[in-house]
């Protein structure tokens, strides 16, 4: 059945277009994908996780992860530390610098991050969490959100406290990962501590973890009462989930799937985009990854078909030398697409969420 839930989101005073969302990912979440994530439905995007220490913004790689230029509002910059003042002072040189939501990340799992006392470490100590947390809201006049995950083991799900004190301190809207931090990304996520946040607090709450498809997305919203359905990993190779999931959301059934000739133009409109904003040499190398999983979701090809397409790419050295794949491989339709096999796939026969 249609979503009849309303109004849609608000993050301060900037009303959702819709109930989706790009999960910020760090080497991901860049400007180009940012751009063609929007452009096929997510209401709102979120990049990648900059790091809360000014003096190291004059590298290149923070410089890129800073750069929203051209980029319609509201644009989201997710910032990540262990320590208040400094995560405040953060939020304020990158409202001045245009950022109109401020997100704090407590969700990350990776150890270097963690080592620091930061992402989800911060989930151990929760008032060090109240002490971030109310030092970044005064700081700044545009909304503050936070990312979370369940809590740091199966033994501290402490995510409703976590909530509470978010609401508390004047955090505008929380997105969950439905794991907790020593599951990292293994393991299926689950929803009842999600629903349980959602029941304790009165701000918008959005539902991360394992959104792969339209019926998942659907089928989460209901459970959990969640306000918006954010995707991460689902959106790797597969940008069109976000209109599919709106689609579905809107009407109650599935939109047909992208033609091969939409899909070979968005590949090359993404991978001329990559090449713009890094460069020929850094563009051609990030390239890889994004074509390797666009190659995972290629239900025309058999799972070795796609290990060899992958291989081959991944010993291109030129932007002319990708595109020029790109054309190959939709010139002609693969022998294997009457009959795909599906080692490899989920269960759903696309990608690994």
């Amino acid at each position: 059945m249609p979503d009849t839930r309303s109004p849609l989101p608000r993050i301060g005073d900037h009303a959702l277009p819709n109930r989706l969302i790009l999960a910020p990912m760090a080497g991901v979440t860049d400007r180009p994908f940012r751009q063609l994530c929007r452009r096929l439905g997510a209401g709102l995007v979120v990049g990648e996780m900059v790091t809360s220490d000014p003096s190291l913004w004059h590298t290149r790689k923070s410089r890129l992860r800073m750069n929203h230029r051209g980029e319609p509002g509201p644009r989201a910059v997710q910032i990540a530390s262990g320590d208040a003042e400094m995560l405040a002072e953060a939020a304020r040189l990158n409202a001045e610098m245009g950022a109109e939501i401020i997100d704090i990340n407590m969700g990350c799992p990776a150890k270097k991050v963690c080592n620091k006392a930061a992402g989800s470490a911060l989930l151990r100590d929760e008032a060090l969490v109240a002490e971030i947390l109310e030092t970044v809201v005064a700081a700044v006049r545009v909304p503050v959100t936070l990312k979370i995950r369940t809590g740091w083991c199966a033994e501290s799900n402490n995510g409703v406290r976590i909530a509470r004190l978010a609401e508390a301190a004047g955090i505008q809207a929380l997105s969950v990962h439905g794991r907790h931090r020593q599951q990292r990304f293994t393991g299926q996520a689950e929803y009842d501590t999600i629903a349980e946040i959602k029941a304790a607090v009165g701000i918008p709450v959005f539902a991360n973890g394992d959104i792969d498809s339209p019926e998942k997305a659907a089928a989460v919203l209901d459970y959990t009462g969640a306000d918006a359905v954010m995707v991460g990993r689902g959106a790797q190779g597969n940008p069109w989930i976000f209109r599919e999931i709106d689609h579905y959301l809107r009407h109650g059934e599935r939109l047909a799937p992208p033609t091969d000739e939409e899909r070979a133009a968005v590949l090359r409109d993404h991978l001329k985009a990559l090449h713009d904003f890094y460069g020929e040499h850094m563009g051609v190398r990030i390239a890889r990854k994004h074509v390797g999983w666009y190659l995972a979701g290629d239900t025309r090809l058999t799972a070795e078909r796609q290990r060899e397409h992958k291989a081959t790419f991944n010993g291109l050295q030129s932007a002319a030398a990708q595109h020029r794949f790109i054309d190959d491989c939709f010139r002609h339709a693969p022998l294997e697409a009457a009959a795909p096999k599906r080692e490899g796939m989920t269960s759903k026969g696309t990608r690994a969420a």
